[in-house]
């Protein structure tokens, strides 16, 4: 193929991978000649291609670490909504129909991701560039090897995050039109196409290049080839929900009888990834993100591979976490909705001196030019559009922020080489990287607590993680280390399917919540403690006040300061900010009250806010939130009537071994079944 007809090529390539082409049962692929790479400028224009289908706000722009991120104990969307919505889309609720609207979009965009991908492989293993094994060749022998890589890599991401969402999916490497005799590219077993996937991407890592020799973090490498495999092996080995024949059957969790090799599968390519010494837990914590957020992609770090969207064109990260933002307030940044929400709850579980609370966001620049955010959720922090100082971004845009999304850490490595080790050795066991499970979680934990001080770093990463001496105790370690680590980015639902404990947290939070609101402490022990009364004033950096935060992400906006009482042992985020609480003596708290000249006007001016104030004044119940963000799974309706019939109330944890199962999977959008002729068919109870 000659370099002047790349363009066209390109075109026609983008042009021949939309759904319709892929898993159309009405026609195969209508471009039909073979293309074959003659050069590796024209190789990389159509991988190109890929990287854009990948970028997608269908997938992993928006739907994978929004849309889809479904509710558990650390991210959390509220539902009001009593029945149904017409649109059948209320995913994070575990209620929707296969015709969502979202689903045929994402479902549409995946195929089109891959059939570029398989488009991509295709053409290149059949290029001369692959035959010719002269010296002179090398160079671009290797190059092109490395894009099959990225590719391969690609598909995989595609065809593992799917099947997180829909179980057992159509499966195939190869294009459409390799499948013009069978125009229905048949559904496969899940554990059948993961096997598939990590066999794939060990070859595939056998040709990449390693993180120093391609110096970018924005293209898959060896070592995020081999992370991958990781996090496939374990989920592989892991529960999930299975159907039975029978579709109206919710189905049952389980896993594969040799799920025993997946983990030792995962042992063996975090070990490389370790071993390969080339991503380390250098920078501090909350600078992987914030840099994410000024548009700095550093290498041999944190992130293993970041999914590299294009500023002003296409990602939502920052636009849908950190602080709600209002162009028509403030006009720099643009506008932000923060929709991205973590729950309520989730901030208490952290220790008072683990720097991750730093991902909790309290207020947002909205209409109330700040406003204090009194909820049941909190925002997500770790990225915002707010943080770039440079505000480079066009403000007459909201999305395509470009800000990029760590789709593999180094710490996600390392949390699960432990958990693998663990499992398969004990918490003392250790791979021929020479690291034990306790030594990987501790490489973790000590950056979380990096600023603490000695004695107290001691207690809280070393001593912490010593205690746990059985497979039981350090696993609990595990699933609370990722708990903090990883709030926002879309891996803690995916955690607690393939350990068998989602119905389990999710049916305790829905607990928390409606414990709360109708002021029971019986649903959590810790209730007491919680604050009910903040006092908060908005501060500007040019009042000088003592208590601005100069670690605080943007030192442009405003700020709040909390009213601290004087003696009190629990403490908050960005400064310790103190509450008046249920055991916390009246007359002390008013006399407090008084010496701190707490005002409602004047220059001294403090507002306030009850917190967990949840009770529907009207219904006198607690308010719509608190009783129908799980809609799906359990909830209370305007009656105050438990619901589905038969779930249990909670009495105490002796329940939660007979709980219903949680219905996490989503339906096959219903126009895929349409088009399939009936060859795909829903399960699940849908």
């Amino acid at each position: 193929m000659k370099k002047k007809n790349i363009f066209l090529v390109a075109l026609a390539f983008m042009g021949l991978t939309s759904c319709n082409d892929y898993l159309d049962v009405d026609a195969p692929s209508k471009y039909e000649q073979e293309f074959i790479f003659t050069d590796v400028d024209e190789a990389n224009a159509l991988l190109n291609g890929v990287y854009q289908a990948l970028c997608n706000n269908n997938t992993y722009g928006n739907a994978f670490i929004n849309t889809f991120l479904l509710n558990s104990d650390v991210e959390w969307a509220t539902n009001t909504n009593e029945v149904q919505v017409a649109s059948h889309n209320e995913y994070k609720a575990f209620d929707c129909e296969a015709d969502g609207s979202a689903l045929e979009s994402t479902w549409a965009q995946v195929y089109t991701t891959i059939e570029r991908a398989n488009d991509f492989i295709s053409g290149a293993e059949k290029s001369p560039i692959l035959q010719d094994m002269s010296g002179s060749n090398e160079e671009n022998r290797a190059a092109l090897l490395q894009m099959i890589g990225e590719a391969k890599c690609i598909r995989a991401m595609n065809y593992f995050d799917l099947s997180m969402l829909m179980g057992d999916i159509p499966f195939s490497f190869e294009r459409s039109y390799d499948h013009s005799d069978n125009l229905v590219i048949p559904i496969v077993d899940r554990d059948e196409m993961q096997a598939a996937l990590i066999n794939d991407l060990i070859e595939a890592s056998k040709i990449m290049k390693t993180s120093q020799e391609m110096s970018t973090i924005e293209r898959p490498t060896k070592e995020f080839a081999w992370a991958l495999i990781t996090r496939i092996a374990l989920f592989r080995g892991g529960y999930s929900l299975r159907h039975t024949d029978d579709p109206a059957f919710i189905g049952e969790m389980k896993r594969p009888a040799d799920w025993q090799n997946y983990y030792n599968i995962a042992i063996q390519y975090a070990d490389s990834v370790i071993n390969a010494g080339t991503h380390s837990l250098t920078k501090d914590w909350y600078d992987v993100f914030i840099d994410e957020c000024k548009y700095i992609a550093s290498t041999g770090d944190d992130p293993i591979f970041e999914i590299p969207f294009t500023m002003n064109v296409n990602g939502q990260v920052g636009y849908i976490h950190g602080p709600g933002y209002s162009k028509t307030v403030y006009d720099t940044w643009g506008n932000s909705n923060g929709g991205v929400r973590l729950g309520a709850f989730h901030r208490f579980t952290y220790d008072s001196q683990d720097v991750r609370r730093k991902a909790i966001g309290y207020w947002s620049y909205t209409e109330n030019n700040p406003g204090f955010l009194n909820s049941q959720t909190n925002y997500c922090n770790k990225w915002s559009k707010l943080w770039d100082p440079n505000h480079t971004m066009d403000s007459n845009l909201s999305s395509g922020t470009g800000i990029n999304f760590p789709y593999m850490r180094y710490a996600d490595v390392l949390l699960m080489y432990a958990e693998a080790v663990n499992e398969v050795y004990g918490p003392d066991g250790a791979a021929t990287c020479g690291k034990t499970a306790k030594e990987a979680l501790s490489e973790v934990r000590e950056r979380a607590f990096r600023s603490a001080s000695g004695a107290d770093k001691q207690d809280l990463v070393y001593d912490y993680v010593d205690a746990a001496t059985s497979k039981d105790a350090f696993l609990k370690l595990i699933q609370d280390e990722r708990k903090w680590e990883f709030a926002g980015e879309g891996l803690r639902w995916k955690d607690l399917v393939r350990w068998n404990i989602y119905n389990q947290v999710i049916y305790k939070t829905f607990w928390q919540f409606y414990g709360m609101a109708a002021d029971d402490n019986s649903y959590d022990p810790n209730f007491a403690n919680y604050p009910k009364r903040v006092f908060y004033k908005r501060m500007d950096k040019s009042d000088n006040d003592p208590q601005w935060d100069y670690s605080y992400p943007n030192q442009t906006l405003p700020q709040f300061k909390f009213w601290q009482v004087s003696g009190m042992d629990f403490d908050n985020l960005w400064q310790n900010w103190y509450y008046f609480r249920v055991n916390y003596d009246q007359a002390t708290y008013e006399a407090e009250l008084n010496n701190a000249q707490i005002a409602a006007t004047g220059t001294n001016a403090w507002s306030s806010a009850n917190w967990f104030n949840w009770e529907d004044s009207e219904l006198s119940i607690p308010v719509a939130a608190c009783r129908l963000s799980v809609r799906g799974y359990i909830y209370k309706d305007q009656s105050d009537m438990l619901q589905p019939a038969g779930m249990p109330d909670y009495t105490d944890d002796s329940v939660l071994a007979n709980l219903p199962t949680l219905r996490y999977i989503m339906p096959i959008p219903q126009d895929a079944i349409t088009r399939s002729g009936g060859a795909y068919k829903n399960y699940y109870g849908y």
